[in-house]
């Protein structure tokens, strides 16, 4: 009688070995995407910035090196802002940035709430 309990049987899938460049190459072809978490807080400030009557469609594109949440008053014309993820940056500058319709860099950050606060609405003081 032999026993097949050491996870080395033909049955057991956890025995396939893959080798680690195969493994790394596989997630380097995978474009980069907006995980659940980051969505929702993109989504939930789109919700509000549309209720004030601000912003009207908005685009997703996952490119092969970076994600890109477009947001547009009317569809035929250029983004407003871009919400951008770059994980190549995540240790230099922040993977996550604010760009405005002209290219220029609003905010940029390691988390994205801290980045997405350049949109809450600001204090004024108005006189009597």
């Amino acid at each position: 009688m032999t026993d097949d309990s050491g996870g080395t049987g033909d049955g057991d899938a956890s025995a396939i070995l893959i080798p680690l460049h195969e493994a790394r190459r596989e997630r380097l072809d995978q474009p980069v995407r907006f995980d659940r978490r980051e969505l929702d807080q993109i989504l939930r400030l789109y919700g509000r910035m549309v209720a004030a009557n601000e912003w009207r469609d908005y685009a997703i594109d996952h490119l092969t090196d970076r994600a890109v949440f477009s947001v547009f008053r009317r569809t035929s014309e250029v983004p407003l802002f871009q919400i951008v993820k770059d994980p190549k940056l995540a240790r230099k500058q922040g993977a996550f940035a604010v760009i405005a319709a002209g290219g220029r860099i609003l905010k940029r950050g390691q988390e994205l709430g801290r980045v997405l606060g350049i949109f809450d609405s600001k204090l004024k003081v108005v006189e009597a």
